[in-house]
């Protein structure tokens, strides 16, 4: 195990679960949209709880697949927001797998999501400001 493995991430994880074979091809490797739905919707969680309430996926933008995710992988997604605008969020998030076998922890995703939150009407409406 490397060091970067074995530490522990101090962060709590915005989503996990753990990759199944239906989400697999044939050679036992994740899909890449299964990943992806996976972090938009760690984002997701993160852009609603500023928004303090709906926000919409608008955007995805410098999306990298490091490494492959296999079936049995424990799948952590971690979240930050990165940028507030008047309506929009951009989240970055990562996504890391404990291999199921190994019990090693590799960066295998990241990427950054722009949300816009939502009104009654379905229409783009400000964020709240923090307080």
């Amino acid at each position: 195990m490397t060091e970067q493995s074995m530490a522990r991430d101090p962060r709590e994880p915005a989503l996990r679960t753990i990759a199944m074979p239906a989400d697999a091809n044939p050679a036992g490797d994740i899909f890449g949209g299964w990943v992806l739905s996976q972090m938009d919707l760690a984002g997701g969680v993160i852009a609603h709880r500023r928004a303090r309430g709906r926000a919409a996926t608008v955007a995805v933008t410098g999306m990298t697949f490091h490494l492959p995710i296999f079936v049995g992988d424990e799948v952590s997604c971690y979240a930050e927001i990165v940028k507030v605008g008047r309506t929009s969020i951009t989240v970055k998030v990562e996504s890391w797998a404990r291999r199921n076998m190994t019990g090693e922890r590799v960066k295998v995703t990241e990427g950054t999501f722009t949300y816009v939150a939502i009104g009654p009407d379905r229409k783009p409406r400000p964020v709240p400001s923090e307080s």
